[in-house]
């Protein structure tokens, strides 16, 4: 390894890489060209794993723009940043107008919506996508109504550079209501292939709840609609489980739960008329809840009903509310607005505001 010289201004290798995972994606793409070492960076792996971990600390919110016209074959957002606010970007290089349905560890899988059943995985900072295989042979038609899932997820595994998409919904037949068979459908990014299989539920989920799908532990996590559990599915044995909610945890009139991320671990923050609480999930198998967090929500009552958590770290929580993206400094408790839509939108940012990190992940 090469020591620092004062003379010639030469970095350890240590150090440079450390400053190169800081620096915004365009940045480090453009200094390939420096030298051969730089230019393999951003397909190495452990780079990218190194990248992805430094980047987790700084969460972005996504939020479509739901004010570009049907007309428009492209999809735009909103990246807020809470060290330098809000940006553009675009989606446009699928060439297709398409629907978030899931975000993991700064990849995203989209819908298209002029073509039920087509389903991309993109990281928005490269540019770079993949179209899924059809999971299904036949087409969508009125006979066939499960071609849009109940829930939508997506796991991405730095370590082996492999993603999965699932797909799973209760089977309907054709004027019938759905039954408790439900059907899940995992892509695996290694063989480029579905796999399928199929499991009896009786738990169901609001527009919110899927929204909210958490990657842990290897495994996939949602919430039901009645914030009686949460639904989670282990991606190397094909196996639903469920977590319990931590004790006395009140769900109902005036209190409402959300599903999140904080440092690799599962959290749920429980909204009240005056409080935010935050609970981890601290001990996994055990299933064993610690309240880490409380905050007082006293200086932003009057958004207090429509405030919708979005992502967190140890430092910071990114919410949205009909139509703003604040950010609590859980440090110095101070609230801040960092992003405001200036037109009227047709729905809340909350259904339309994801959590994303920058990352460097190749399809390649």
């Amino acid at each position: 390894m090469n020591s620092f010289d004062p003379r010639e201004g030469v970095f350890p290798d240590e150090v440079m890489l450390m400053i190169l995972a800081r620096l915004p994606i365009k940045s480090l793409f453009r200094f390939k060209s420096v030298c051969r070492l730089w230019c393999k960076l951003p397909s190495e792996r452990y780079f990218v794993q190194l990248y992805s971990q430094l980047s987790a600390k700084n969460p972005l919110v996504l939020v479509e723009d739901c004010m570009v016209k049907i007309s428009k074959p492209k999809s735009s957002l909103i990246c807020v940043d809470c060290l330098q606010g809000a940006s553009e970007l675009s989606l446009d290089f699928l060439k297709d107008r398409v629907k978030i349905k899931a975000s993991c560890n700064g990849l995203l899988c989209c819908s298209s919506i002029p073509d039920r059943g087509v389903y991309y995985v993109c990281n928005p900072m490269t540019r770079e996508y993949k179209l899924l295989p059809k999971s299904r042979e036949g087409p969508v038609t009125r006979f066939y109504p499960d071609g849009e899932a109940t829930l939508v997820g997506i796991a991405c595994d730095f370590s082996s550079q492999k993603f999965n998409v699932v797909l799973a919904g209760y089977h309907r037949c054709f004027g019938h209501r759905p039954d408790k068979t439900f059907l899940c459908k995992v892509y695996d990014s290694g063989t480029n292939k579905w796999r399928e299989f199929m499991s009896v539920q009786d738990d169901y989920f609001s527009q919110m709840n899927r929204n909210q799908v958490v990657f842990v532990n290897g495994a996939l996590h949602w919430l039901t609609v009645n914030c009686s559990c949460i639904l989670v599915l282990d991606l190397d044995y094909d196996v639903w489980r469920k977590i319990h909610l931590p004790d006395g945890m009140v769900y109902g009139i005036g209190c409402r739960l959300y599903l999140l991320e904080l440092e690799g671990r599962v959290s749920v923050i429980h909204i009240s008329d005056a409080w935010m609480s935050i609970w981890v999930l601290t001990y996994y198998a055990k299933e064993e809840w610690e309240m880490v967090d409380r905050v007082s929500l006293r200086c932003i009552g009057g958004m207090v009903p429509g405030i919708f958590p979005i992502c967190q770290t140890g430092e910071y929580v990114f919410l949205a509310t009909h139509k703003q993206v604040l950010v609590y400094h859980r440090m110095n408790r101070v609230w801040k607005e960092m992003y405001a839509v200036k037109n009227s939108s047709t729905q809340p940012l909350w259904f339309s505001a994801h959590a994303f990190r920058s990352s460097i992940f190749s399809f390649h």
